[in-house]
Parts: structure tokens; C-alpha cells; sequence
């Protein structure tokens, strides 16, 4: 049995095979399982060579076959993981290429992981991408893109600062303007950090968006629904498979500021997606699975600065 968690601390660090780094891994093997067959969902070439280069074996098993996320009891088939993929990959993809076809000339993305959109999209001439995350995950996604031969297709400014220090100051230290339009997302962040944290950071994204901006992110009013009776069945489902991840560990308890309700408060329009609408958007059917909460307990959220609100 592979163990990937424990539980968080103030000021605790991880690489992308430990603790919340896992989760980045885990959605890029998504996005990788979603690009193969005959018919795929997405077209991440990168995904697969960076699971790869982690080096955990559990993961690396996994791609090679040797691991079956359609076995007995699984909550999930791995065609519906491959369209939860499509669906979450697919949302963001498109809020970023919208935003900047429509004038946004940055992008930063949050905690990127290992996130290849700096890469695999085709980006308006002239856009400067920003991806800030931990800076061994910074080195080592950037050293195993450049080892595959990828070329990045925006300007891409990767910061290496962990977002609970001063990330403003390394942004700025990028040569990121504050007077332009600028589309930003987080990710599989939000949850990860303390209630107080969460406002902080999106405080300071606000703070740093000139009219025009926008944001991408999902929300979680109450994480409780990972540690609780409700998740159990998704915590077994994957040690049935050899995977020793417990969400409940990795995320911070208690009540939060939803992110909609965030931006709303501060003159921004916000438009709230469920799961459902976002399914059927793409033709797939909502799985019907009562205990994997987390699908009906989340929404996406976009959030849009007007240009004469500030």
C-alpha cells in the first residue's frame, strides 16, 4: 500500500509525490487517462511524461496497466474518471482562452503544478503567462518539459514561491503589471488552505486586477465533507486499489467564504457552475454516486471585473 498523506501543518512543504502535492499528480494522471484510447476526451500530450517523471510507483503502475480503477466495488468507472477530467480540464481550458481572446494580455496561474497549459494551448500573440507554485514543483516541471523538447506557446514567467509567502512580491518581481487586464485561475487550490488563507490570497488577486480581469476557481462552502462519514467510501475505493490517500488530511477544516460570494462582495459579476450544467454541456451524465459527496457539494465559479468598476 503506497502512502501519499499526512496531516497538514502550519508551514508544512511537499514535493509532488508527498502530501497535498499528490493531488496535483493525481489530476494530471486524469488528464492523462482522459487523452489516451481511440476517442479522447483531451489532448494533453504532457500530462503522461510528467506523471511519469514523479516516480511513484503507485502512479506509474497505473498508466502501464498494471492497476485497474475498474475494479470490483470501484465508486467510479474509468470512463467516468476520464470525463470528470474532460470536465474539470475542459472548464478551465476555456474560461482562459475566452478571457484572453477577449483582451486579457497575463494569465497567472495558481499553484500550477503540473499544469501544461503554457504549453499545450495556443495563445494570442503577445501573452505573458505566469505560473507560480512551490519552487522545487517550479524546477521540476519546467526541467522535464525542456528534457521533452516543449516549447512554450506564450511568454511563460514561472515563480518559484510558495503562496503562503509573499507571492505578491515575486509576481511583481516577474514584471507582472497591475494596469492590464489579467485572467487568472486557482485550481484545486482554494481547499488546501486555511479559511483565513483563502481570503487573503483572493483578496490580493482582487487587489492586483485592473478592470477587465477575470478568475477561474471552484468552491467549497464547508471541506467537512472530506473527513466525514460521507467520504469513507472514497477514501476505500482507493485503498482498494493500493493507494493510501485519505483528501480528508490534506485539506483545512472548517467553514469558508465561497468564492462567488467573495467576488460578488467586491463588484465583480460572478457566475456559478454546477456540476450537472458543466456535464451535460460536454454530453456526459452526472455520476450518480451518493457517497462521493465532493461531486454535488462543489461548484465552479467565473467572475469577471468590468472595465468601468474601477
Amino acid at each position: 500500500m503506497s502512502s501519499l498523506g499526512s496531516k497538514r501543518t502550519e508551514g508544512d512543504s511537499w514535493d509532488l509525490a508527498s502530501s497535498v502535492g499528490t493531488t496535483a499528480t493525481i489530476v494530471a494522471m486524469g488528464r492523462a487517462l482522459a487523452s489516451r484510447g481511440p476517442e479522447p476526451l483531451l489532448d494533453d500530450g504532457f500530462a503522461e511524461p510528467l506523471v511519469r517523471a514523479v516516480g511513484h510507483d503507485f502512479f506509474t503502475r497505473l498508466l502501464d496497466g498494471e492497476i485497474t480503477l475498474d475494479s470490483p466495488g470501484s465508486q467510479l468507472s474509468l470512463q467516468q474518471r476520464r470525463e470528470r477530467s474532460a470536465v474539470r480540464t475542459r472548464f478551465y481550458d476555456d474560461f482562459l482562452l475566452q478571457a484572453t481572446a477577449e483582451g486579457a494580455q497575463q494569465v497567472v496561474i495558481l499553484a500550477s503544478g503540473l499544469d501544461a497549459r503554457a504549453y499545450r494551448l495556443t495563445w494570442p500573440a503577445g501573452t505573458v503567462l505566469f505560473e507560480i507554485d512551490q519552487p522545487e514543483v517550479i524546477a521540476f516541471k519546467t526541467a522535464t518539459l525542456a528534457n521533452l523538447g516543449a516549447q512554450p506557446t506564450a511568454e511563460r514567467r514561472a515563480i518559484g514561491v510558495d503562496l503562503r509567502d509573499d507571492w505578491v512580491a515575486a509576481l511583481r518581481k516577474s514584471f507582472f503589471s497591475a494596469t492590464v487586464p489579467t485572467a487568472w485561475i486557482a485550481e484545486g487550490l482554494l481547499m488546501y488552505l486555511p479559511p483565513d488563507a483563502q481570503d487573503r490570497l483572493l483578496d490580493q488577486v482582487a487587489e492586483l486586477s485592473a478592470p477587465g480581469s477575470s478568475i477561474a476557481t471552484e468552491q467549497f462552502d464547508n471541506t467537512g465533507i472530506f473527513s466525514d462519514e460521507r467520504a469513507q467510501a472514497w477514501r476505500q475505493g482507493w485503498r482498494r486499489v493500493g493507494l493510501d490517500l485519505d483528501i480528508g488530511d490534506l485539506v483545512w477544516p472548517g467553514e469558508r467564504t465561497s468564492a462567488g460570494d467573495f467576488f460578488a462582495s467586491r463588484g465583480w459579476d460572478v457566475t456559478v457552475h454546477e456540476p450537472s450544467e458543466l456535464y451535460a454541456a460536454n454530453g456526459f451524465e452526472l455520476p450518480d454516486v451518493n457517497e462521493l459527496a465532493e461531486f454535488h457539494m462543489m461548484a465552479y465559479v467565473s467572475a469577471a471585473l468590468k472595465r468601468h468598476n474601477r
